[in-house]
């Protein structure tokens, strides 16, 4: 009976242990943060709304936080699209200098990443759905 293997076996099962401890601990954190954020948007649009400018104050409230929301999610498509674009293009250039002296152009593989980080970036510039300005109707009518 060998144990040679044992401390691996034992590196990876703490391992997996200390990583499913820090996503569970990570998502329990993030839940909660989320829950405060809504509580607290929730308070602020009672109060605006029981003051004396009423209702449309807290309409513009709203309003103006899917404004911020639709520019973050935005913003977020398009340095995800130059993220993706900036590993293809280096996965580009790692396969061909490793592969200089072969026929086949493998680094063409590198081909993929570049174009969904395209695809990213011409949707965040061009197709998805426009921000609106601040007189501008109701938001769920896009």
């Amino acid at each position: 009976m060998s144990y040679d293997h044992a401390p691996v076996f034992l590196f990876a099962s703490v391992f997996a242990i200390a990583l499913f401890s820090y996503l569970s601990v990570a998502v329990w954190s993030r839940q909660r943060r989320h829950e405060r954020e809504a509580y607290y948007r929730s308070e602020t649009v009672k109060r605006i709304a029981e003051s004396q400018s009423g209702g449309s104050a807290a309409v513009e409230f709203l309003r103006e936080n899917e404004r911020i929301a639709e520019r973050r999610r935005r913003e977020g498509q398009k340095l995800g699209g130059l993220i993706t674009v900036a590993v293809g293009i280096g996965m580009t250039i790692l396969v061909w200098g490793v592969n200089r002296g072969e026929p086949e152009p493998v680094y063409l593989v590198g081909l993929i990443p570049v174009l969904i980080g395209l695809a990213l970036l011409s949707y965040a510039y061009f197709l998805a759905p426009k921000t609106l300005a601040r007189g501008d109707a109701d938001v769920s009518k896009r």
